[in-house]
């Protein structure tokens, strides 16, 4: 199916109205994005960030009258309007489009991850076959590829761990896959453990050896060890929990952090874990740490 795409330079000030008046214009979609190499790489809790030179784009119908359309936008804006134009969108497949471009990663000496579409590249290797579906975590950013590789270098046998906040699942099974005893995911997301369940299926892993639950049912029994891959608020905010949640003498796996915010989330953790050296990659850390005994 043809579509056109309204693209209008705007800023931080006019982009939600804006936004507004393009819905109400027809377009079945709108996205903002950084018209000017801005990042905004972590917002607070609760806020929509925005740039301050914001490119958005309305998605419509190629059969959409472009005048008609311009005329409800400018009276529904109400302020002089921005650089704008149409563009012709071309019609792809687009998720085969992105299964096309994702392919197998090695994470180490004995882990791949391979797109669930695809044959391994190396048969005998331990292979976790994915497919994220509407969940984040497909190896391919350097948080996940950071704790990947951390677990690829790990002793699995036999240990319990948790997966907090496990997206598509991908640490968890992998370290299953490594030879783990059992795994509890959480997530917030119900997507999330609809994904996890999935993907562990895919690997012919039996449902009791990777359980999910959202946070508030999760079960308080502590792990071996601890992953968790999220954001650097959010793990500062848990530290707590996740301390709760890890035996004494076990080891936590943090990601999600950028560089500049490694020492706050550090400082949240101390009281109770001691830090191994920070491994980075891109602007992103790896945190481990072995919990104190005493």
């Amino acid at each position: 199916m043809p579509w056109l795409q309204l693209i209008v330079n705007s800023s931080r000030k006019y982009a939600a109205s804006l936004e507004d008046a393009v819905l109400a214009a027809g377009a079945i979609s709108v996205t903002l994005q950084d018209n000017a190499d801005q990042p905004i790489l972590e917002p607070a809790l609760g806020e929509t960030p925005l740039w301050n030179e914001t490119r958005l784009t309305g998605l419509f119908d190629a059969e959409v009258d472009t005048e008609r359309a311009m005329d409800t936008i400018r009276s529904r804006f109400g302020n002089p309007l921005p650089d704008y134009r149409w563009e012709q969108l071309e019609d792809k497949d687009w998720e085969r489009e992105w299964m096309q471009n994702y392919h197998p990663i090695c994470c180490g000496d004995r882990l791949w991850i391979c797109p669930s579409w695809k044959e391994p590249p190396e048969p005998d290797a331990v292979n976790l076959m994915l497919d994220p579906g509407l969940a984040f975590g497909t190896g391919t950013h350097p948080t996940t590829f950071l704790c990947l590789q951390w677990i690829d270098q790990q002793t699995m046998t036999g240990k319990t761990l948790i997966d907090f906040g496990c997206g598509s699942g991908v640490l968890g099974i992998a370290s299953l896959l490594l030879g783990a005893n059992k795994v509890t995911g959480v997530d917030i997301d119900p997507q999330a453990l609809l994904a996890t369940a999935e993907n562990a299926k895919r690997n012919q892993l039996p449902a009791d050896v990777m359980p999910v639950y959202l946070p508030a049912d999760c079960p308080s029994d502590p792990a071996d060890i601890m992953l968790a891959n999220i954001l650097a608020g959010p793990l500062a905010e848990l530290a707590v929990t996740l301390n709760a949640l890890t035996k004494p003498g076990g080891q936590l796996c943090l990601s999600g952090i950028l560089v500049s915010q490694a020492e706050t989330v550090m400082a949240a953790y101390k009281e109770w874990f001691t830090f191994d050296p920070i491994e980075s990659q891109e602007e992103w850390v790896r945190l481990t740490a072995t919990k104190k005994t005493g």
